[in-house]
């Protein structure tokens, strides 16, 4: 099952009105900005085919063991039935109510009991649909162990039908659609979000423990959800540093999670990559010790670049002293990099004072620090229990620790941002101990936020096109993840 396939269909269901944008009355009674009605497939054949041979790909790829499929009346009936005669499936049909006539049977077809009955399903909020039809086929002395949906609106149902003994196998989620459509621009970036802070504040799988709290499982459920949050989501949260909140917003915007790492020498030419690549880019890391002829100019330069292109800049200095020690190097010497630079990092090496240190200097001025949590360097020593204890500096600092320099994410507070150096399209390491990682496996697989990419660009005949391959390669990762 590709994504260019499952995303050619959304946009065809955006194009039938099958999603539908205003305020919608589900169900369960909520007022939803979203609508799924995929009733309108009936006129439709060729997508209803395709949508259905989706649905059988995904019970395939499950390796789903059953002997019948029921689909829930009425929109998910004619997918069934389509699946059946495709496939030559044994299929039952579940009445909403029973005749008073004839067999008054509530469900038709040849009924084994013992037999393992699929369900499938077009739209799932709360699983209340599924629970009801397999409570039917329970009476008929029929198992049900899973389920399929076309779309899930992930506000609990796979938890819920999940603590029922029902696994619900999802061919489409709601995040994954609305990225879709909002790269389709089919919807804006305002209405992609109002829908998920929705879906995200309307969760309907709440489970009690005995002590009334929430209960393992529902603390976990919510966890994952923070994790699908998108970059502009995760701007509003009401914990974020406000620079941390800026950047996720720019990202959002620009549609970029790229940080370009300028070493470079020469100030002319790091103003030039600047303002080539800067409406490409998210950050601009750079390394203001190595330049030749720094002077304070060079700096008021950068700075207005960086509002004209609106990028965040981003001093690789790496503090690893004594916190007296790095406010001055922070804010004094020759380069004053508190007066240009919105973010810094550094080494938790010296304990939590080297934070201190930097916040003393910075904070005043709204400037934010990373973590150096892990490094893409062969045979690094910042990994276990050192990983663990920038972590917890982090979280206890965090009113000027914004993230982490990491191979991948290390917090599940969407709060954090995670950025990863050394990532090339393709995977390696050169010769003095740098390992390189893919875009997509740095953003989809591994968690991170940002890609922090240096000779990958600087290295090509062309920064502009090279930076414009990693930017479209890391948000298609980004989306990609969305829609996991």
């Amino acid at each position: 099952m590709e994504n260019i396939c499952v995303d050619s269909l959304i946009l065809k269901l955006h194009d039938v009105n099958g999603v539908k944008f205003g305020e919608y009355k589900l169900k369960s009674g909520t007022i939803t900005p979203i609508y799924i009605d995929l009733r309108v497939l009936v006129s439709y054949p060729s997508l209803m085919n395709q949508l259905s041979s989706l649905i059988y790909q995904r019970a395939q790829a499950e390796n789903l063991k059953f002997d019948s499929v029921c689909g829930v009346p009425y929109t998910a009936l004619p997918l069934a039935t389509i699946i059946c005669s495709r496939n030559e499936l044994p299929m039952l049909i579940r009445r909403k109510e029973a005749k008073d006539y004839g067999t008054k049977r509530m469900v038709e077809g040849v009924i084994r009991q013992g037999d393992t009955c699929l369900i499938i399903e077009d739209t799932v909020t709360t699983g209340s649909s599924i629970l009801e039809t397999a409570e039917v086929l329970y009476k008929e002395g029929l198992k049900v162990t899973d389920a399929i949906v076309l779309m899930d609106r992930e506000q609990g149902g796979v938890e819920t039908l999940g603590s029922q003994g029902i696994k619900l196998h999802p061919v489409i989620s709601m995040f994954k659609l609305l990225s879709v459509l909002q790269a389709g621009d089919r919807i804006s970036p305002q209405t992609a979000q109002s829908v998920r802070d929705f879906i995200l504040d309307n969760n309907t799988f709440r489970p009690k423990a005995e002590n009334g709290s929430l209960s393992p499982l529902a603390k976990k459920t919510c966890t994952e959800q923070e994790h699908m949050l998108s970059y502009g989501a995760r701007a509003k949260l009401s914990d974020i540093h406000p620079l941390g909140s800026k950047l996720l917003q720019i990202m959002e915007e620009k549609k970029s999670n790229l940080c370009v790492s300028a070493d470079v020498t020469s100030c002319a030419k790091l103003l030039e990559l600047a303002d080539t690549l800067g409406p490409k880019i998210c950050l601009l890391k750079t390394h203001v010790d190595i330049l030749e002829d720094f002077t304070p100019a060079f700096s008021n330069a950068l700075k207005d670049l960086a509002d004209k292109h609106n990028f965040l800049i981003f001093e690789d200095r790496k503090f690893a002293d004594i916190g007296n020690t790095v406010k001055h190097q922070y804010e004094g010497g020759v380069y004053q990099i508190s007066s240009w630079a919105h973010l810094v990092n550094a080494h938790a090496v010296p304990g939590p004072g080297v934070v201190q240190g930097l916040r003393a200097a910075g904070k005043p001025l709204g400037r934010a620090c990373l973590l150096i949590a892990q490094m893409s360097s062969q045979g690094s020593l910042a990994t276990g229990d050192y990983t663990q204890s920038v972590l917890k500096m982090a979280e206890e600092q965090s009113d000027f620790v914004l993230g982490f320099i990491c191979g991948s994410k290390i917090s599940k507070k969407p709060q954090f941002i995670h950025m990863t150096p050394g990532v090339q399209m393709q995977a390696g390491g050169d010769g003095l101990g740098q390992q390189y990682t893919s875009p997509e496996e740095v953003i989809a697989t591994k968690g991170s936020d940002v890609i922090i990419v240096g000779r990958g660009i600087l290295g090509a005949s062309n920064w502009a096109a090279a930076a414009e391959s990693y930017r479209k390669a890391g948000w298609d990762a980004y989306v990609k993840r969305l829609g996991q």
